[in-house]
């Protein structure tokens, strides 16, 4: 199977720079672009989402077997504070991981300061092989 971290094309857009990913902990920085703030001059609050639902799957894949599959059920987030400028930061926790879902918390910082928390459920799913015409 193909390495879960690889191949994300969204992640690549916005230039998701992937620190750190172990024992259901994982780390991701973002680099606050012009081009991502919304018509007041603040970064879009999509951005953060989106970085906050990867940085989540990506902690969670550290607890699950090529074997599986997970996909978000949804989100809920709070904003503490506008962005400009800067790095972003976002640092996610797996809190639980059951059998068919997982929850997950997800803390967003720039500069030092606080912009956003998260928390997230998944469900988790066996991957749908396929065999190959021939072969049992």
């Amino acid at each position: 199977m193909k390495n879960k971290f690889s191949g994300n094309p969204f992640g690549e857009l916005l230039q998701l720079e992937h620190i750190k990913a172990h024992d259901g902990f994982s780390r991701t920085e973002l680099l606050v672009q012009p081009e991502m703030f919304n018509p007041h001059g603040v970064l879009h609050g999509g951005v953060v989402f989106s970085l906050v639902d990867t940085c989540m799957g990506r902690a969670l894949y550290t607890l699950m077997t090529d074997e599986e599959s997970c996909a978000t059920i949804e989100i809920k987030i709070n904003f503490m504070r506008p962005v400009t400028d800067g790095q972003l930061l976002c640092e996610t926790q797996v809190l639980h991981r059951g059998r068919t879902t997982a929850v997950l918390e997800s803390k967003v910082t720039c500069n030092a300061k606080l912009v956003a928390k998260a928390q997230g459920t998944y469900a988790l799913f066996p991957i749908q092989i396929e065999k190959t015409e021939g072969l049992e």
